[in-house]
């Protein structure tokens, strides 16, 4: 029988492997259930991705954040661009889509559209690393090196229509007397400037500040 040697052991979550006490042969005991949460691995990733960027997120510091080691992390997402796109799905679940429910939801208040807009502008004031001070995780995701990728453009392309979409219901019922092409003109411009505060917030909070003040100015006048 072989003996475990700590320093000999190989970490992953579909088997674990040790190095028999006559070192002449492998040892695997297969099937070993997963030990981590998945949906908390994924929301540490997150961070490091929304932190970092795609690109600059290294291995180590996801091992480190997840408190997962590579192949148990290679096991469970396949590889870091699969650990990404979860980290993607988890931040439009949990980040995105509940500021935006509001003004998806029927009936939608006619003040949805303001305080959706104020509260972002808050997270940025607060510096609140778990809403938008760092910026939109997509916004950045398409200056990275995945923006050429066919399903991130699609994941973004989806991200500003579903914005678009809220934002027009924001419009319509804080200026129900605006005509459809008036709604559109200035749901679009609110979009457009709300994507250009994402942009900026890391590095430019004022900036960011003035472009929410822009949209919050074509929804109330």
């Amino acid at each position: 029988m072989g003996i475990l040697l700590p320093s000999d052991r190989f970490c992953t979550d579909r088997f674990n492997i040790y190095w028999t006490e006559q070192f002449t042969k492998w040892e695997f005991a297969v099937g070993r259930p997963q030990a981590f949460d998945t949906a908390s691995a994924v929301r540490a990733a997150r961070k490091v991705f929304w932190d970092a960027g795609y690109d600059e997120a290294a291995m180590p510091a996801l091992e480190a954040a997840t408190g997962l080691c590579r192949s148990s992390i290679y096991h469970a997402f396949g590889n870091k661009r699969g650990l990404f796109d979860a980290a993607l799905a988890s931040y439009l679940d949990e980040v995105v889509r509940p500021r935006l429910r509001p003004m998806l939801t029927e009936p939608v208040a006619p003040d949805a559209v303001e305080q959706y807009l104020s509260a972002l502008q808050a997270s940025i004031d607060a510096h609140a690393d778990d809403l938008h001070a760092d910026g939109c995780l997509l916004v950045s995701t398409a200056s990275s090196s995945l923006a050429g990728d066919p399903a991130v453009r699609a994941t973004i392309a989806g991200y500003r229509d579903e914005v678009a979409t809220a934002l027009r219901n924001g419009v319509r019922a804080r200026l129900p007397e605006l005509t459809d092409d008036q709604v559109e003109r200035r749901a679009q411009t609110c979009t457009a400037m709300v994507i250009a505060a994402f942009s900026i917030a890391k590095a430019d909070p004022a900036g960011a500040r003035t472009y929410l003040g822009l949209a919050r100015d074509a929804v109330t006048s």
